[in-house]
């Protein structure tokens, strides 16, 4: 399982450690996306591949649906660890994050998100000011 939060530099070849007790956990390879709010996911191949079994279920008559593929799977990489436990970000993943020095790692279950810093700081305080009206709307699910 991957929880917690950490701060780790992008260096100048576009690699990226990731923390190791997330590495323990992903082993030598991982599939690296776009993923929502302009952050990149980390999957391990066992989640990619039961997300892909998913995403291949989506009525391909949708435009959303076909967007969301387009998306997802278009900007997928596979990614293998150095000695060191760095991945390459690829230039597009990392424009399209607005990933620059600073990187926020952010473990969430089965995945792991990857920020620009200070967008994710941004997103944090904006989500914790909504905590109230966000823990209401999982209490109409269920949760």
């Amino acid at each position: 399982m991957f929880i917690g939060e950490y701060i780790y530099s992008l260096d100048e070849k576009k690699r990226l450690s990731i923390p190791a007790k997330f590495r323990k956990e992903l082993g030598k390879r991982a599939i690296l996306t776009r993923g929502l709010d302009n952050c990149l996911v980390l999957y391990p191949l066992q989640e990619w591949e039961k997300l892909t079994k998913k995403l291949e279920s989506l009525p391909l008559s949708r435009s959303e649906a076909r967007g969301f593929l387009r998306m997802m799977l278009s900007g997928a990489v596979d990614v293998s660890f150095d000695k060191l436990g760095r991945i390459l970000i690829p230039e597009y993943l990392k424009e399209y994050a607005g990933l620059e020095k600073n990187v926020a790692i952010i473990g969430l279950s089965n995945r792991i998100e990857i920020w620009n810093e200070q967008k994710w700081k941004e997103y944090k305080e904006r989500i914790e000011k909504e905590s109230e009206s966000i823990a209401d709307k999982l209490r109409e699910l269920g949760i």
